[in-house]
């Protein structure tokens, strides 16, 4: 599944004016359609028809990102999860867990990764044991608290060479 909970479609080309659209959204969710046609070279009418689209078939969603430090969370980790049995039972299970914003699976040393955001140590470890160890299949986990965070962008997949 994607992050929009449909099943995973081959690839979408996206033309130049797509991305130009998607990149001004990016920079500012809040951005007015006229606004994005003047930068885009499209009417008002055109950049609403293209958003549309690009929501609908799921490309782009259009989001709030908050800084969970500015709203009293102060705990972020990343807990890498050893698994037996079916891994995607494992995973689902963990994506129930309000705390928990991130699931994949993986291959390597863990057999799935979840983010957790909590508002201090103390969430962090009941979270861990009375949640997510007593799920059926979690064998071990292992947790990598965040100390800072020193990078977070949403703007890949649109990025265009561009002359220096």
């Amino acid at each position: 599944m994607t992050n929009t909970g449909r099943p995973p479609s081959r690839p979408v080309q996206l033309d130049e004016v797509s991305k130009a659209i998607i990149e001004q959204l990016q920079a500012d969710g809040r951005r007015s359609y006229a606004d994005i046609g003047k930068a885009v070279g499209l009417s008002e009418a055109a950049v609403r028809q293209r958003v549309q689209k690009l929501t609908e078939s799921g490309v782009m969603q259009i989001v709030a990102v908050t800084d969970p430090m500015q709203l009293g969370f102060t705990r972020q980790a990343m807990i890498g999860v050893r698994a037996s049995g079916d891994t995607r039972e494992v995973a689902a299970r963990l994506a129930e867990i309000p705390e928990i914003d991130y699931v994949v699976l993986t291959a390597g040393s863990f057999d799935v990764l979840a983010e957790v955001v909590c508002e201090d140590d103390a969430q962090l470890m009941a979270l861990l044991n009375e949640r997510v160890r007593s799920i059926p299949g979690v064998q071990s986990t292992e947790s990598f608290v965040y100390l800072k965070l020193q990078k977070q962008f949403y703007n890949w997949g649109t990025v265009r060479n561009r002359e220096p």
